[in-house]
Order: C-alpha cells, then structure tokens, then sequence
C-alpha cells in the first residue's frame, strides 16, 4: 500500500478520486448535452469549454499568491460544495424543461472560478501533508486517480448519457463533488496558516512566483511546453465530440467504451511512472513522454469508421500513458524545486500558463472546426502539439536536486545531463 498508509493522505486520495470521477463523466456528459439535446453548433460547443477555463486567464495568478497566504483544506471543501450546488442544477433546469445552453455557460464560467482556486490549493497542499520523500508516490497515486477515473468515468458517462440522459449524469457529477467535500472534511492533520507578509503586496507576490518560474532552468521550458500542449489539446478536445458523432456516427455509448478501453495506458502509467523514472531519469523520461502525446494527437485525425477506430484506440492509449507520467514528473519536479513559502504562487503560475491556454485553445478549435472543417482542426492540434516538444530540449542539460526525509525544496545543482 505503501503512501497509502497515511491515514490523511488516504483521505486526501479518496476525494480526489471521487472529485476525478465525476469530472469525467461531465467531461463527455457536457457536449453531448449540447449536442443531442440542445442542438450546438460546433463553436458553441467549443465555448462551453472556454467558459470552463476562463477563469484560469482571470484568477489563475492571483490565486497562487491568496493560497499562499491561507490555509488549503478550507478552501478545497468550499470549492467542492460550490461546485456540487451549480452542477445539481442542472438535472434541477432539465426537469423542468427550462435547461438552455446559457445556463450551462454560466454553471461553467463559476464552477471554473471554483476550479481555479480547487486546483491551485490541491497542488500546493501535498507538500504541507507529507514529507520531502513522499511527493513523488504521492502525486503518483494522485495521477492514478486520473486514470482510473479517465478510463471508468468516459465508460460510465458515455453508457449513462444513453440509458439516462446527459442532464441526470450531471447530476451523479455534482454528488461526487459533495462525497468529496465529506472525505475531505474528515482529514486530522493540522494544517498550519501561513506565516503572513509583514509588508503584504499583491502585485509584487504575483510577480515574484512568474519571477521564479521564468528564471528556473526546469521550470521555465516545462511551463512553457505544457502551455503549447494545453493550447492544442484543447482545440482538439473542444472538437472531438461534435468529430466523432456527426462523422464517425457513433453513440454516446460507444464513444464512452472506446474512451474507456482507449485511456487504459493512463492507468499502466501511474503503475510504473516511479520505476521508470529511478531506472531512466526524471528528465529523459520527461522528454519522451511529452513526445509521446504530439504523436497520440497526430493519429487521432486518422480516425475513421470501421476498423480505421483503432487510431482513436491507439491514439488514447498513447496519449493517458503519457500525459499521466508527464503529469506525474512536472508536479514532482515543481515540488521538490520550489521553496515552500512560494508553493501556492508557482503552483499558480504553471497552472496560468497551461490552462490559461486552454480557453484559448478552444476557441481556437471551433473557429478552426467552423472554417475548415473537424479533422483538418485534429490534424493542425496534433502536429503543433508535436512540434512543441522542441521547447523541452533544454532540459537535456539540467540535473534534479535528490530528496532527502530531511531537505525540503531545493535550488538545482550545478547543470549536467541526467
């Protein structure tokens, strides 16, 4: 069991798999809504995930700098309540026969608010739970929920959308944010506030995380390339249901087992992430693995009915098996070379510039899927995801600082190639 054993932490693992889970049923539930029932447009679609990250463009920075200044728990269970209040209404609307596509733009806009400051107090609270040496299997079990969640959520959801509609699945998603607010709120380790600026300076607290982000030797190229990924992935994303139900023909529930079978290379990464990255290095590994996406983007545009499925197959595989290790080495990476007091701030500054990049990206794939059609916008995703691996090649020069029970967050050490 291993991290596992630590009675918070275990906690702190259950909500997040339960949170995990239902994100995902809403992350295929969502634009087949608008698809089936609301009769979107391929742009509309595409803004209803802009409207889900938005607030990353908005928010993202200053809220490094308040978590900083707070204590994280508190704030995760407020998120999760809120967010269990907007997607319940959701089924509420769809009862009564008064759901319209700009409610759901408006549950998103603030559940992604909720999102933002959710997502920047979960990554910078591991650090304030476990030990120096515990980061790394613990963001690797945290990743797992990511996989397990991608492959039984994109089942479960695309099935659930067929036998009970996509407004009631959204509501199986708001329960999981609550089941997640109870686990959280059971969690006993006393969590220290912050020692508070004696000159508190908004401005200036926002600029010294983009400060140490942009001057790092790792940090820099990873934001950077992760930000090109999420630009492009999401173009793709904002496309891919509308692509594979009115070219590819498929149902709901066929989408969701493909997803399923597709994402299982997610959960064979959060197995091994960890032996791999002691056997090849943290970096090489993390060149490969990003390499790896570019081309699971690519083969998504070959994606056709019949047998030609197997693309869509192999290029989902391709893609959770390596977004999963890179998700897993970037957290671990941020964590060990960040000093705590800067935690939240850098935390927020990575997350600005990749989901900062997400609502962009998504308008870019609906006015891309609008123009010139659905799979020249896969193809375009793919090859400039590709592409972006180019901006990791500096990080074949840096070398890691080792952890030790007693160190925490280190600077790097003299640059060499791992």
């Amino acid at each position: 069991m291993g991290i596992l054993r630590h009675p918070d932490f275990r906690r702190l693992w259950a909500a997040d798999l339960l949170s995990q889970l239902g994100t995902r049923l809403s992350m295929i539930a969502i634009p087949l809504l608008a698809v089936l029932t609301l009769n979107a447009s391929t742009l509309q679609v595409s803004l209803l995930r802009t409207c889900e990250t938005a607030a990353w463009l908005l928010l993202g920075l200053f809220a490094g700098a308040w978590v900083d200044r707070v204590r994280c728990l508190p704030v995760l269970v407020a998120a999760d309540l809120g967010r269990f209040v907007l997607f319940a209404s959701i089924p509420v609307a769809a009862w009564f026969g008064v759901l319209t596509l700009t409610q759901l733009y408006v549950v998103l806009g603030l559940a992604g608010v909720l999102t933002v400051l959710f997502d920047v107090a979960h990554t910078s609270y591991p650090p304030r739970l476990l030990t120096p040496e515990q980061l790394l299997p613990g963001n690797a079990k945290l990743a797992a929920n990511h996989s397990v969640a991608a492959v039984v959520g994109a089942g479960a959801g695309g099935v659930l959308v067929q036998w009970l509609s996509a407004a009631v699945t959204l509501g199986v998603d708001a329960l999981s944010y609550l089941w997640s607010a109870l686990w959280l709120r059971s969690i006993r380790t006393p969590e220290a506030r912050p020692t508070p600026n004696a000159t508190p300076n908004l401005r200036r607290e926002i600029a010294d995380g983009l400060r140490y982000v942009f001057q790092h030797q790792l940090l820099r190229p990873i934001a950077l390339n992760t930000a090109n990924t999420m630009l492009f992935q999401s173009a793709a994303n904002a496309v891919m249901i509308v692509f594979l139900v009115r070219e590819i023909h498929l149902q709901p529930s066929t989408i969701g087992i493909l997803s399923m079978i597709g994402l299982g290379g997610a959960i064979v990464a959060s197995m091994i992430t960890e032996r791999l990255s002691t056997r090849y290095g943290d970096i090489r590994l993390l060149l490969v693995s990003s390499t790896g996406i570019g081309v699971a983007f690519t083969l998504q545009a070959l994606t056709n009915p019949g047998w030609q499925l197997a693309w869509f197959l192999a290029a989902t595989l391709l893609a959770g098996f390596s977004i999963i290790i890179s998700y897993i080495l970037g957290a671990s990476i941020r964590q060990r070379v960040c000093p705590p007091h800067l935690q939240g701030r850098v935390s927020a500054t990575m997350s600005f510039l990749s989901w900062g990049a997400a609502p962009i990206g998504s308008l870019l794939g609906g006015t891309l899927g609008t123009a010139f059609g659905l799979r020249p916008t896969l193809w375009t995703a793919g090859l400039a995801t590709l592409t972006g691996t180019a901006l990791l090649l500096p990080l074949r020069t840096a070398r890691l600082p080792t952890p030790t029970p007693e160190a925490g967050p280190q600077p790097l050490t003299n640059p060499h190639n791992t």
